[in-house]
């Protein structure tokens, strides 16, 4: 019994002598890994004040855009619906009028959207727009269903370079630009 006493108070020392070893020794070593970048050049940003510039191919914030007359180019054809994988877009068109087709209703529901960008693709109006936008958090669910009143960009506005160059290249591979 005395045996198995002694082994015991040798195995209690030996681990006592290994925390002393951390304090001394790795911690001095983990001081002096924060002293090295202390003195570098801080990698974050000032987040409120400086935000990350995004990628150009980032897909955020949707828009529905508008004619230069200022009337809206959606005609609620129903391909960016039936292109969202999520079945986050729901639409009801009704008739202007004069004839024409545009969306009565138009809800993007933003806890379903994936940001694919299918729906841009598939419009044939150019009227959904994904922008590089990414600061559009809430407290309720709701806000996160945007109606088409939400997504219309303001008229007049300034034009988007990226979107003329998309518009651009369309017309050159023979996608024709619907004009309402």
């Amino acid at each position: 019994m005395e045996i198995a006493h002694a082994t015991r108070n040798e195995f209690v020392v030996k681990e006592l002598l290994k925390s002393v070893g951390h304090v001394f020794l790795k911690m001095p070593l983990g001081f002096i890994v924060t002293l090295k970048h202390l003195f570098k050049k801080p990698i974050s940003l000032d987040y409120p004040r400086v935000k990350q510039p995004m990628s150009p191919r980032y897909r955020g914030r949707h828009y529905l855009e508008r004619y230069d007359d200022g009337t809206e180019r959606c005609v609620c054809c129903g391909l960016c619906a039936a292109a969202c994988p999520a079945d986050a877009i729901y639409m009801e068109p009704e008739e202007t009028p004069n004839g024409e087709r545009k969306a009565k209703v138009y809800e993007i529901n933003l806890l379903r959207c994936i940001f694919c960008g299918f729906c841009e693709e598939a419009c044939p109006e150019e009227a959904v727009f994904l922008g590089q936008e990414y600061e559009f958090s809430a407290y309720d669910r709701n806000s996160f269903i945007w109606t088409k009143t939400d997504m219309l960009v303001p008229h007049p506005r300034k034009d988007n370079p990226v979107k003329r160059i998309i518009r651009r290249v369309r017309r050159v591979y023979g996608v024709t630009d619907a004009h309402r």
